[in-house]
């Protein structure tokens, strides 16, 4: 069940012993940001993974990314059979030099162009279906917004947050490694879930079929 957010940031001053005058909803807010691209940045949770599909259009190298995107996963092409076939990545000189020569037809790579397209090579002869996989920024918990991590993981982001706080306000340090011990606990429980669940297929549509138990801090 999804925690409520005022209850949220009520349990992190229940837990530090001091109100809103020194843990304000504006500090607590990044406090919880930061804990959110924390734990995107150390696991790959599914709730993070996109696709979108497009087109690689005659003799146009490049493509335009997703508007969310953050990191590429995988770039996917189909050909005239319907055979997908996977992009191998390179850097934009290698595709320089590829294309420098003239060469078209099935795309084989790509490279970042920039923030906004990747360049493939070799130059697509027809119009060919394109699937890209990619990673978005992790979504925030707000008073509007529950998050896979807030519903599913709350004892994981309660931690992660009294870590950050106990840090914040820079003492007692018994209680900063306390919950920064069980951060780091809930962590490597949320990754291994994460692994598991993918090589058993236990993951429908987006949505985790078991929660992980989150103690009490």
């Amino acid at each position: 069940m999804a925690i409520n957010y005022s209850n949220f940031l009520t349990q992190i001053r229940d837990y530090t012993e001091v109100d809103a005058n020194v843990l304000s909803d504006t500090l607590l807010d990044q406090l919880i940001r930061q804990t959110e691209l924390d734990i995107a940045g150390k696991v790959d949770y599914d709730d993070l993974r996109k696709y979108a599909t497009s087109n690689f259009v005659t003799s146009q190298r490049y493509l335009s990314l997703p508007s969310d995107n953050v990191v590429i996963r995988s770039v996917q092409v189909f050909d005239g059979s319907g055979d997908r076939n996977f992009l191998e990545k390179r850097d934009t000189s290698f595709i320089s030099e590829f294309n420098n020569t003239g060469a078209t037809g099935l795309p084989k790579y790509y490279a970042s162009w920039d923030d906004f397209n990747i360049v493939v090579a070799p130059t697509p002869d027809t119009t060919y279906q394109v699937q890209l996989n990619y990673i978005i920024d992790p979504p925030h918990f707000t008073s509007t917004n529950s998050t896979y991590v807030s519903t599913y993981q709350d004892g994981l982001l309660l931690y992660g947050v009294l870590s950050q706080a106990f840090s914040y306000l820079k003492g007692p340090m018994d209680m900063y490694n306390l919950y920064k011990s069980k951060y780091d606990t809930s962590i490597e429980a949320f990754a291994l879930q994460q692994m598991g669940r993918r090589r058993r297929g236990e993951f429908d549509e987006g949505v985790p079929r078991v929660k992980v138990p989150s103690p009490s801090p």
